[in-house]
Formats: C-alpha cells, structure tokens, sequence
C-alpha cells in the first residue's frame, strides 16, 4: 500500500490543511520498462506554493486530484526490465508527496549514498544547489571583490549562495530572520555580516553593511527588502530575482518595487531565474559542488521532519522561517 498526498483544493492566500487529503492506495502493477521506487525524503520548497495556483509559469499548475508536485530521493526497489536502473540502485528526480512512485525513469537520476547523506541530493546536490549555483555564478556574475547581499540567507538556496560567493572571494552580506539565523550565517557559514530583518531597520543596517553600495543582490524574497536593495545599487549591479517568498500568499496584488530606476541610474540589471533552463549542467555543478564539500569549503544543512501525515506543518515551516537549511520530509516508515 502506498500513502498518498493529493491536492485537491486550491487556496487562495495561504495553504492549509484541507489543500490537501492523505489517502491509501494500492501500489499499481508495473509495466514494460517501469521502476518502482521507495521514496526516502521529499523536498519542500516555496515554489509549491506557486505550483498552485491556476495560471501561466514556468511550469504547469498542477491538477487537481493529483500527487502533491515536489522532488525526491530514494531506492529502486522493483523493475521490469528498465535498461537503466536496477534494484537497489538510489535515485532523485520528481516522485511527488507519496511513499512510493512507480516511473519509466524519465527525469530520475542515479545518486550514491556513500558519498553523501540521500537529504543532500534533493539540497545542495539537488535543484537547491543548482538554483544557487547557476544563480549567483550565472545570473549573477559574480567576481572577486564584489560586494553581495542574499535575502533569505539562512534559507535553503541563500545559504548556499552565500557561500559560493565567498568562495569565489565576494564580501557576502545575508539578511535573516531573528538572531539565532543571523549568528549561525555568520559564524558557521562564513559570511561577513547579517541584518536582522525581523529585528533591525535593514535600510539603516544595508547602508552600514554596504556603504559603498553593493554589486550584486540575490532576492529570495520580494517586496520591501526588494525595494530597499535596489536603492543600495552600484554602477552595473546585478539583481537576481530567484523567489518573491514574501509574496506567495498574497491575496492582493503582489507588490512590485517602486526603486526601479535606480536600474536605469546605475546602468543595473534584474533578471529571474529558473533552475530548469540549466538542465544540461546539472553534472558539471553536482560534481564542483561535490567537491566544494569533501574539501570543507562548503557547508549543507537539512531541516529534517518525519511523517508523511505531517506534511501540512511541516510546509508551513517554508513561511514562518521555522527552520534552518533545507526543508526535507522524511515519508519511508522504518
């Protein structure tokens, strides 16, 4: 048998409960060149929250009645003559909000648990990693000496960012929630300064940070902190618009900045970013990024919570900052 999470209403400001229903489903009989997968964890994500909703993005709103959209880790445990994957084998891709997902292999990708824990291949080795990568490295176009600042710093894809921007020897400043995330992005991941955005005046606070301005922002959050750092601009800054977290669940309208010209002033750029549109570099970042943590010089964190019941609260944790790192549900029973 197989517990399910499907989405079956879609809300309108903030998810709850009755978004969706568990149920318990048979596991369906393979066909010619299907796998049948034991999902591990699964990965929760502010995107879902988009996911939602009935409207054009860069990906198709999902259905009702169906699997609750979201990526995952775990082991082949059946096949019927897939020329790709074998029992046993540990494979990522997108199996949805369920224990098991039966697939033709389409999207999975093989991964090995020797050589990191499974959370880390739907984190910093999995799209999480790769939006922070190609996002910074990419979009943002990051250079030694740069000035950079991360919303969301504490997060999933902002710590990561942070630290690939200190790699590549950028003065990295994140903006969090609350002093205990400001201390561990300090501290622990190496950043050079955090302004507590829920507990100091960041206007104030980026000036002092920043004095000379700053090159690049990552914004993982939207709105007003937006706003703010787009006054803080230098000559050919790079805005990189990667989520807009604070306004997910907005029933109004979603509030755009009104600093833009500050883009014309400083000759700026902003451009969003999805993960997807690296597809065919996924392996070049994975193995750099690989790399980066065998040798210390990157840091992985999951928030991990268990119980496919508790998936509600647990992706509430995406909204009210209760968490630190990545986000990953933890749905095989033991």
């Amino acid at each position: 048998m197989n517990k399910q999470l499907l989405f079956v209403k879609r809300p309108e400001g903030e998810a709850d409960a009755a978004t969706w229903s568990l149920v318990t489903n048979p596991i369906p009989k393979l066909k010619e060149g299907e796998i049948l997968i034991k999902q591990h964890y699964i990965s929760l994500d502010p995107a879902m929250r988009g996911w939602m909703n009935d409207a054009k993005s860069y990906i198709a709103p999902m259905e009702i009645g169906s699997v609750m959209r979201a990526g995952s880790v775990g082991e082949v445990v059946a096949t019927k003559n897939h020329p790709t994957f074998k029992v046993g084998d540990f494979v990522s891709g997108s199996g949805g909000v369920q224990q098991y997902t039966v697939s033709d292999g389409k999207g999975f990708y093989l991964v090995d648990p020797k050589l990191a824990p499974l959370p880390t291949y739907i984190g910093t080795l999995g799209m999480t990693g790769m939006t922070a990568y190609f996002g910074i490295l990419e979009v943002g176009k990051i250079k030694e000496g740069d000035v950079v600042v991360v919303s969301g710093a504490a997060g999933a894809v902002g710590s990561v960012v942070g630290q690939i921007a200190k790699i590549k020897g950028c003065a990295v400043i994140g903006i969090a929630g609350g002093s205990e995330k400001c201390k561990y992005i300090v501290e622990e991941l190496g950043f050079d300064g955090a302004i507590d955005y829920k507990n100091e005046d960041v206007k104030q606070r980026l000036k002092e940070e920043c004095p000379k301005g700053l090159d690049v922002y990552f914004d993982n959050v939207g709105g007003e902190i937006l706003d703010i750092a787009l006054s803080r601009l230098r000559l050919n800054a790079r805005v990189v618009i990667c989520g807009a977290i604070s306004q997910y669940n907005n029933k109004k309208n979603v509030r755009g900045p009104s600093n833009y010209l500050s883009l014309l002033v400083n000759r700026a750029t902003m451009q969003g970013m999805v993960v997807f549109d690296w597809a065919n570099r996924y392996g070049e970042a994975a193995q750099v990024m690989g790399a980066w943590l065998a040798e210390g010089k990157l840091k992985s964190r999951e928030a991990i919570y268990e119980g496919i019941e508790n998936f509600p609260q647990t992706y509430d944790r995406l909204f009210t900052g209760e968490k630190l790192g990545k986000l990953v549900l933890k749905v095989i029973e033991d």
